[in-house]
């Protein structure tokens, strides 16, 4: 059996995707006739029949199926170690990519953009805006070179440096029971809620399943209508203050740590620079005890920020 190069299998992914070879070599950009060769040349190459074809239509056979799994999770890998190869190397399309996830990077986001941009060497900052604990897979598959995270999280094949900690904050319905007491402990909220993901601070009555949601404007909405409960960082908080929530301090709750994370081996100067701004940034940044104050939160002890 001939070595299988990843140029036949994208024209076989192609194919099996499309169920037609007209479509599949448009989609790629050569002649039918030549896909046609490519799929048959693998096909001997394998010893095995890929595709049930007619002269009305185009099938996979069981083997063909199998190889589409297979051969899908192959070009991903291959992409992924292209993609990590060229940025460890600093060689990009001169830009940054910044992972982070929208609303939860510890009032940071701007400020360190500002200073970077600053920078004699800075090139373009694309952001993107992620859902919960994305940020690794996108930094281990090469799409983003660094992220602002909260820790913990998986740091496999990661380098990550503390930013700095914040206090989390209970967020309440108006009108929930716990809204009237002025601090709480974690077993005030278990008392009548469970952990709706395990190892999360996310919070539903018993016997109730999690609501949907797909960002954090949904997530506090349904906040508001009284469907869960949740801690936050309390830079969150600061940013979200409105009549239909209450925010609470909760005594033994543990504080939300935020930290800047990039990829093992990178030898990017733009990376260099930005984790270099981001913890300077983050060492110079005061609380805002204004803000959390128009959250509902009051007293000194309830606004520190450690580093």
């Amino acid at each position: 059996m001939n070595p299988v190069e990843s140029r036949a299998l994208r024209y076989f992914v192609a194919v099996a995707e499309e169920l037609n070879f007209t479509r599949a070599a448009r989609r790629i950009g050569i002649a039918a006739p030549a896909l046609s060769r490519a799929v048959a040349g693998l096909e001997a190459d394998l010893g095995v029949r890929l595709f049930a074809r007619t002269t009305r239509s185009v099938g996979l056979t069981e083997v063909g199926a199998l190889l589409l799994a297979d051969a899908r999770a192959a070009l991903v890998a291959l992409d992924a170690a292209t993609l990590r190869a060229r940025r460890a190397a600093g060689v990009t399309d001169g830009r940054l990519v910044l992972a982070v996830k929208a609303d939860v990077e510890a009032g940071l986001l701007e400020d360190v953009l500002a200073a970077y941009a600053a920078e004699p060497a800075a090139v373009p900052v694309e952001v993107v805006f992620t859902g919960w604990r994305e940020q690794p897979r996108l930094l281990r598959a090469g799409e983003a070179d660094v992220a602002i995270v909260v820790e913990p999280l998986d740091t496999d094949g990661l380098d990550v440096e503390p930013l700095l900690r914040e206090p989390q904050l209970l967020a309440l319905p108006a009108g929930h029971p716990l809204a009237g007491s002025p601090r709480l402990r974690l077993a005030d909220i278990e008392a009548d809620h469970r952990p709706a993901v395990p190892g999360a601070y996310v919070y539903v009555r018993h016997g109730e399943q999690l609501p949907p949601f797909g960002d954090m404007v949904q997530m506090l909405r349904q906040i508001e209508l009284g469907r869960m409960v949740a801690l936050f960082p309390a830079s969150v908080a600061a940013r979200n203050a409105r009549p239909q929530l209450t925010w609470r301090p909760v005594d033994d709750a543990p504080e939300a740590a935020f930290a800047v994370a990039w990829p093992q081996h990178s030898h990017s100067l733009a990376v260099a620079a930005f984790v270099r701004i981001a913890t300077a940034v983050a060492a110079d940044r005061p609380a805002d005890i204004g803000a959390l104050r128009s959250a509902g939160v009051t007293g000194p002890e309830q606004v520190r920020v450690v580093r």
